[in-house]
């Protein structure tokens, strides 16, 4: 493994350096996966959010149900703050204001005395539940060397999603206790990752220093590339969020266990972790951004075919299998891409900017999910998210190849442009 001396110096509002041989990823990377992953380990309980406003507050479904929508709105504007404080202030900070933030807002929803009191802390939740995603996938970006962003990213996916295994025992045995507890144990998570963060990760450049990378010269809204980069990534993020939401439902529709979608989540967590070495292989560590794209919806294609077509347990770890590996492919990919759009100084407001495709890939996935199903069945909701992917086969990858070659011309001196080119 790499170590301190590896690192070359701090970089506008973010750091520079790599591993020597671009096969180890630098240590402070390991210690943000690491901090990262005890913090999903407790991560659990906003999955319990509407039950505890019904349970404790007497509130009706549909109020739960609004409590809920407030939420996922207030992680949008969330994620922005996060990416430019990132950029201003630095990584560090920023990711230790979001843990703390998150910590208050729990433990005040685990001391809610009324359902007003619970709603607040709720929204309050939500506008800093977001706030460190940013500033962590762009210190990854920082740190790491251009050719090592796509594992770096995917080990943090595949850390997060082995935690996550942890945090559905954790609550499955809190839960059965005391709801509070739940957000009492997140709380504490948040608590501890924000401490590790403040003790093991490298310091933030100081504010004079950080504005030589021109922050503001940053403009993600105006980025045509970025924008499209969004809207792919909405459509990608509310067939994802199908998988995690309405799975349990197509499940018990078709006269099956719903928990065994929590098999099927734990098959896909194993089948990313596992597949983490296959992202060394030069074959694939090669693949072009478009190329890796166009296999990864490919694979995530026939996997969600594979759901509509399947009707036992055994069918189901099969497509899920399939889907995940189209999953490995995909999410190191994107944020890499994003990354590589963004100026010095701008990575945070990019990634932050990019990633509001889950806030509102979260608000349309259940709304068009329950529709799909009460209309056309399991089937027809697996097929119709199956189409979605091929249609984001073919068009990303063309967007991207069209998105290179517009920055290439417009990155061409004025003179260079006149001249014909000798292929001409």
């Amino acid at each position: 493994m790499t170590d301190d001396s590896r690192f070359v110096g701090h970089a506008r509002g973010g750091f520079v350096g790599s591993a020597q041989d671009g096969k180890h990823l630098p240590r402070a990377v390991r210690l943000l996966i690491v901090a990262r992953a005890v913090n999903r380990l407790g991560a659990f309980s906003l999955s319990f959010l509407a039950v505890l406003t019904t349970t404790n507050f007497g509130a009706s479904a549909s109020v739960a149900g609004y409590i809920s929508a407030a939420f996922g709105l207030a992680t949008i504007p969330s994620r922005l703050v996060g990416g430019r404080l990132a950029d201003r202030i630095g990584p560090r900070r920023t990711i230790m204001i979001g843990l703390t933030g998150c910590a208050v807002a729990q433990l005040g929803l685990a001391s809610a005395s009324g359902l007003v009191s619970a709603a607040c802390f709720a929204v309050l939740l939500g506008l800093v539940y977001e706030i460190y995603e940013p500033p962590s996938q762009a210190m990854i970006a920082d740190v790491v060397a251009p050719s090592e962003h796509v594992r770096a990213y995917s080990l943090l996916n595949a850390a997060l999603a082995v935690a996550g295994m942890g945090a559905g025992l954790l609550a499955a045995g809190l839960g059965r206790w005391d709801l509070r507890w739940l957000f009492v144990v997140d709380a504490l998570t948040c608590l501890f990752c924000a401490l590790a963060v403040r003790l093991v990760l490298p310091a933030d450049q100081p504010a004079a220093t950080m504005e030589t990378g021109q922050p503001g010269a940053a403009a993600p809204w105006r980025d045509r590339s970025l924008l499209v980069m969004l809207a792919a990534g909405t459509l990608f993020a509310a067939i994802y969020l199908q998988i995690m939401t309405m799975l349990p439902l197509s499940l018990e529709l078709r006269g099956m266990q719903p928990a065994d979608a929590g098999l099927l989540f734990t098959t896909s967590a194993l089948t990313i972790t596992a597949g983490q070495p296959l992202l060394r292989l030069r074959r694939l560590a090669d693949l072009s951004a478009p190329a890796a794209l166009a296999g990864g919806y490919l694979l995530l294609a026939l996997g969600l075919a594979g759901y509509a077509l399947a009707h036992n347990l055994v069918t189901h770890i099969s497509a899920t299998i399939v889907w995940s590996v189209g999953d490995l492919l995909l999410l190191g990919r994107a944020y890499a891409f994003v990354a590589s759009l963004a100026p010095a100084g701008g990575k945070g407001r990019y990634l932050a900017v990019y990633g509001t495709s889950w806030g509102i890939g979260g608000i349309i996935a259940p709304l068009a999910g329950t529709q799909l199903l009460e209309r056309a069945g399991p089937t027809g909701l697996w097929c119709a998210m199956s189409l979605a992917c091929l249609i984001l086969a073919a068009a990303q990858p063309a967007w991207i190849l069209t998105s290179n070659n517009s920055r290439a011309h417009d990155e061409t001196p004025a003179h260079d442009q006149a001249a014909p080119s000798a292929t001409n």
